[in-house]
């Protein structure tokens, strides 16, 4: 007699984060849901790959309209589907955006993941909820950072996030419920959004090799960052929702480079000098801004096993290849390259 397959439910399933673990979890054999925002256009192209017609026996993927900002269609996906294990990723979680929108950033990431924990607890639904945290929150503390450093965030984003970790812990120690908090520091992929820092270099690279671009305009240089691959840190998040106990967990390499590193790392690839290609505009500098965070993630290195497998140095090349290899598909690059 065939097991019934453990059923997941994301939330920002069309994201960076959320096309990963969706991946990770169909592999696990799970039935996996995922909630996406009704749009006038289609936003599921990093999900795509995974997704077969629900008329097809074989479909395991399953898309629902909904919003974190709409606490009535929560209560009622959460009754239809039925998960064992919730993953809350939606956000509105561009750092530099949240200063131009503070107010739809709270409502999102902060108070998004009280009416999602709120829903699970109205119905009864025994199930684990995964909350994503963010290294922001810890902003101008001092590095390294671990579960046990003080939370200082420096943004709209940090301060939404901080909010976000504090009901998930409320709810777990107020209802028992099995509700965890992921703190992520900064993961990146080929599938990152293209405004997002580490992303914009390595498009910039593959357009400057391409003759598309001539130059890349950046803002602050010297903020030190903890990058890992996105690809590594969804499986710490089913990691944690696979434990003994409910708990947060710092996630990170434990490695410091600035962004002038990474802007090396990318361009030394294709053996070009990066400084001859960047060029300063204020405009994204942020009103406050965050020095270095650097993550200790000895925990769910002892209590989870997990380690990261990709460092920045290797991310920055594997993201610049990935882009090469999107441009060379659609305009041919000469041979040599």
């Amino acid at each position: 007699m065939s097991q019934t397959p453990k059923k997941a439910l994301i939330t920002g399933i069309t994201g960076q984060d959320g096309s990963y673990l969706a991946e990770l979890l169909l592999e696990k054999g799970y039935e996996v849901h995922g909630i996406v925002r009704r749009a006038s256009q289609f936003n599921t192209h990093r999900i795509d790959h995974l997704y077969i017609d629900p008329h097809d026996p074989r479909a395991r993927l399953f898309l629902h309209y909904g919003d974190l900002t709409d606490g009535s269609r929560l209560v009622t996906l959460l009754e239809k589907v039925q998960p064992n294990e919730v993953y809350n990723l939606a956000a509105q979680s561009h750092v530099r955006v949240s200063f131009d929108e503070p107010e739809f950033t709270g409502l999102s990431t902060g108070v998004g993941s009280t009416r999602l924990l709120e829903a699970i607890r109205m119905i009864g639904l025994e199930c684990r909820y995964y909350q994503a945290s963010s290294s922001e929150m810890f902003g101008a503390t001092p590095p390294p950072q671990n579960e046990d450093t003080p939370f200082w965030p420096r943004s709209p984003y940090g301060a939404a996030k901080v909010y976000a970790y504090w009901m998930t812990r409320n709810y777990r120690e107020a209802y028992g419920m099995f509700a965890t908090n992921g703190i992520l520091f900064n993961h990146e992929s080929p599938r990152r959004g293209e405004t997002f820092v580490t992303r914009k270099i390595s498009m910039a690279v593959s357009n400057i090799v391409a003759g598309k671009q001539d130059y890349l305009y950046m803002g602050n240089l010297d903020s030190v960052r903890d990058w890992g691959y996105a690809k590594d840190y969804v499986e710490a998040m089913w990691l944690m929702l696979q434990a003994e106990r409910p708990s947060d967990y710092v996630v990170a390499t434990g490695t410091a480079y600035s962004v002038r590193d990474f802007l090396q790392f990318a361009f030394e690839h294709v053996e070009l000098d990066w400084e001859k290609y960047v060029r300063f505009d204020e405009r994204y500098l942020r009103p406050s801004e965050v020095d270095s965070l650097i993550g200790d993630a000895t925990k769910a290195r002892d209590e989870l096993g997990w380690t990261p497998k990709v460092l920045t140095p290797e991310l920055a090349r594997l993201m610049v290849d990935a882009d090469l290899k999107t441009i060379d598909l659609r305009t041919k690059l000469p041979a040599q390259l």
